[in-house]
């Protein structure tokens, strides 16, 4: 099925690697005081078991200027090696090649160790919008001293055993601030003209290959579009391509899109599940057309047909597909084995991932919480000694895990699912504008199930007579959470519905319309875009600093600017009051002052769950051990019923 994906590639002077797949650079939160640590090698060690055929470490700092996050890698001294060299090994072991990214933000610093504002270097000062840096410009001597750097720190590397390096002058970083006119105002020899804006990046890559030789790879990460107002221009970034191709010290080119500098941009980052899967590609084939190296293309590439497809028109000769190996370690040993339907696909909700990242905590993924706990929870999935019958109530997310983990560990275990339909919750987030794709956590976690044996009862609630007289030896509740309709003073005056209503298309809805969001996630920005996009004049009022304020910042950015064009009207700070016939009162969060929302025909309320338990209370005195997760023991998101679901069956009381 996959020919091209799992075809051999040579890449510099002799690097084969054993197939097309690649885990791209990206920020785990593993590393500790700049280093190594065994938490990052557990979590890069499982990729290579799951057959990648290449794996590119995080970036690593190669300047004291350079760190832009308290908790990224650093490799602009001698001490970086120790850490690297296990990390090679492991890799190696599985028989996948391994490069580590070589790292200069220039502005784009996000943080310091002790939360004070960042001191930051740039080709010129130009601040940037995002995090509102002021940088310092860049004397000849730093700069000569940073190139130095990018090749001290690629020796160390190379010292340490890895394969290869690769050059960061994505995202509006250092290196793409030089070659961007709107950023490099220099009249010295590295600004003016692209020659001289591109002089940094060459000086770079000459004095890596002369530092390292010509055996060791190196590679150039570049934005084909920074998807930004001042972005370089498309023809100047091939331009650049086919000039340092030329010069020789690059052996492949690997593509991606977006900008660190501006929200628009930072979303492509990471894209959402907004965006089309390989969006990129057309522009990485562009950059093929000009160059003579390999290209490797990123950018939503989540599925082994996506990947092959890319490959099979000549787009790309490698493919990134960094989050698909998050989801599923797996993803390229069962798709060379003709397993695809095993495949658990991501679904660029972003939760977990860089959502995790940008809370300063290690990565993960909502579908498979074992990533990034692969030396702790993953660990303690091993096989029972003692085999249990054991009832699950509820089929969501979280019901559908614990399930899963449980009768692949060897338990005898049903699943008893009170609807027609497995999936919980996560059967109405599909339904939002653009997020069709969240329901493929319910089609994974379903053939989990299956693929472990669990027994599935549809249309079956699980009653306390079905419990003793089948006598589980014990019972998970996962019944999950209904939505929680607060009482508030005209409730009965006016028309009230739940967003739960709008999305099954159990309410008639007004021509103006105010949402009121007590947690400001997914729904409410989800529900105002449905009902925009249907003709309604919407208002979303968000009990919280702004709309999405709990989402990934990459998916809020996004949702928000979808939301602006279509004319919804963003309310922060907005606390539910009471309502009427037309009118819909809400108090300001800090001020405690009245705002009025008026001319409404219709309420829709987005204010949290409340949990189902009753099966819990019902099987209170049954003498069987009761354990509640998911929604059912609090309302959280997806990702913490799922985890929940792994927590529990890896218990030792399941042993």
């Amino acid at each position: 099925m996959f020919d091209h994906l799992f075809s051999e590639l040579t890449l510099g002077s002799g690097l084969a690697l054993q197939n097309r797949i690649v885990s791209t650079g990206h920020d785990t939160v593993m590393a500790h005081d700049g280093h190594v640590t065994d938490r990052l090698i557990a979590y890069h060690e499982a990729r290579a078991k799951g057959g990648a055929g290449l794996i590119i470490a995080q970036v690593a700092g190669v300047h004291h200027t350079a760190r832009y996050t308290a908790h990224m890698l650093m490799a602009d001294d001698d001490h970086c090696i120790p850490g690297y060299r296990e990390l090679a090994k492991r890799v190696h072991a599985q028989g996948t090649k391994i490069f580590g990214q070589l790292f200069h933000p220039g502005r784009e610093i996000m943080e310091t160790d002790d939360g004070t504002a960042p001191v930051a270097y740039a080709p010129s000062a130009v601040p940037n919008s995002r995090f509102h840096v002021m940088p310092v410009a860049l004397s000849d001597a730093m700069i000569a001293e940073i190139i130095a750097g990018y090749a001290s720190s690629a020796r160390r590397l190379k010292e340490a055993g890895l394969d290869g390096c690769e050059i960061v002058a994505s995202h509006g970083y250092l290196p793409a601030q030089f070659l961007n006119p709107h950023v490099n105002l220099r009249d010295d020899r590295y600004g003016g003209s692209l020659n001289n804006r591109m002089r940094f990046l060459s000086e770079v890559a000459a004095a890596i290959r002369a530092e390292v030789g010509a055996q060791f790879v190196i590679g150039l990460r570049i934005s084909g579009d920074e998807r930004d107002a001042e972005a370089i221009v498309a023809q100047e970034v091939l331009d650049v391509c086919k000039a340092l191709d030329a010069e020789g010290a690059l052996d492949y080119f690997h593509v991606i899109a977006g900008n660190s500098a501006s929200l628009s941009g930072a979303i492509h980052i990471v894209p959402p599940m907004f965006y089309e899967t390989a969006y990129v590609a057309p522009f990485a084939a562009l950059v093929k057309g000009v160059v003579t190296k390999p290209v490797i293309v990123t950018g939503r590439i989540n599925q082994p047909q996506i990947a092959e497809t890319v490959l099979a028109s000549g787009q790309a000769d490698l493919c990134g597909m960094t989050r698909a190996l998050i989801a599923d370690p797996q993803m390229p040993n069962k798709a060379k084995a003709g397993k695809a339907d095993d495949i658990r696909a991501c679904i660029a909700c972003n939760q977990a991932c860089i959502g995790h990242f940008h809370k300063g905590y290690p990565i993960s993924c909502i579908q498979f919480p074992e990533t990034g706990r692969e030396t702790t929870l993953a660990a303690r999935k091993t096989p029972t000694t003692v085999r249990q019958k054991l009832f699950v109530a509820g089929g969501g997310p979280a019901g559908m895990k614990a399930a899963a983990v449980l009768a692949e560990r060897g338990h005898d275990v049903t699943l008893f699912e009170a609807a027609a339909h497995l999936g919980g919750q996560a059967l109405l987030a599909q339904l939002l504008p653009g997020r069709a794709e969240f329901g493929g956590i319910v089609t994974n976690l379903t053939r989990e199930m299956e693929l472990a044996g669990v027994t599935v009862k549809r249309n079956t609630p699980l009653h306390r007579a079905t419990v003793e007289r089948e006598r589980p030896d014990a019972v998970i509740v996962a019944t999950g959470a209904t939505p929680r309709r607060p009482a508030f003073e005209g409730s009965e005056d006016a028309h009230v519905v739940t967003a739960w209503q709008v999305l099954k298309g159990e309410a008639n809805i007004g021509g103006r319309v105010v949402i009121a969001e007590w947690k400001p996630d997914w729904i409410g920005m989800g529900v105002a875009e449905k009902l925009a996009r249907e003709g309604r004049h919407v208002r979303l009022c968000v009990d919280g600093l702004m709309a999405g304020q709990s989402l990934p910042f990459y998916v809020r950015d996004e949702m928000v600017g979808r939301l602006h064009k279509l004319g919804v009207e963003i309310f922060p700070y907005a606390r539910l009051f009471g309502a009427d016939e037309s009118t819909v009162y809400f108090q300001h969060a800090t001020s405690g002052e009245p705002i009025l929302m008026e001319e409404v025909d219709t309420l829709v309320l987005s204010q949290g769950h409340e949990r189902v338990h009753g099966l819990a209370d019902e099987l209170d005195g049954t003498g069987i051990g009761v354990h509640i997760i998911g929604d059912a023991l609090t309302p959280r998101s997806a990702e913490e019923a799922v985890l929940d679901g792994l927590k529990l069956a890896t218990l030792d009381v399941f042993g």
